[in-house]
């Protein structure tokens, strides 16, 4: 489908009605400010991008709906599934967010899609496509039903193996 006939993200989360789940495997994404100054050291106040994000995930588990994060990472993890660990505890997982991390070297055998994801009620899945830089290049949405049993499939055999946030150290 075209980028736009992409619903807004928003509406898209909050027309959940069981579940939403997010898988991410890229080692770093675009640059952030609140990424940059944890790497230089200095204090990190989240925006309000962030507290609008934690709003909505309170809003989404508080409905009922199922919110799971799973990451692929590689390792030595980088600085920034480093930063994205330290704040996943007190900003993902606090307002109600189930996250884990799956080393990508325990991945080798599964079939994962190409792109990032969130499926939603395993009905509906959003893709995100980044540059090699990790910087922002679009989406597309489907409903496809191929494609959403192979989303279904893949995050839950990476959701089986992954660690929990608790358990799992950078």
């Amino acid at each position: 489908m075209p980028q736009n006939d992409v619903p807004d993200f928003t509406a898209l989360l909050r027309s959940a009605e069981r579940s939403a789940v997010h898988l991410e495997m890229r080692d770093s994404y675009m640059e952030d400010e609140v990424f940059a100054a944890w790497r230089e050291g200095r204090e990190v106040d989240l925006p309000s991008a962030y507290e609008e994000w934690r709003s909505l995930v309170e809003e989404t588990v508080a409905r009922g709906v199922v919110l799971r994060r799973a990451r692929v990472v590689s390792e030595p993890v980088t600085d920034y599934i480093r930063w994205e660990h330290s704040l996943t505890g007190p900003h993902n997982v606090a307002v109600g967010e189930s996250v884990r991390w799956l080393p990508r070297r325990l991945a080798s055998d599964l079939a994962l899609p190409g792109n990032d994801l969130w499926l939603i009620d395993d009905r509906l899945v959003l893709f995100h496509w980044f540059t090699g830089a990790g910087e922002w290049a679009g989406h597309e949405f489907t409903e496809d039903p191929d494609t959403v049993k192979m989303v279904v499939t893949a995050f839950e055999a990476v959701w089986e193996r992954a660690i929990p946030h608790e358990e799992y150290t950078v």
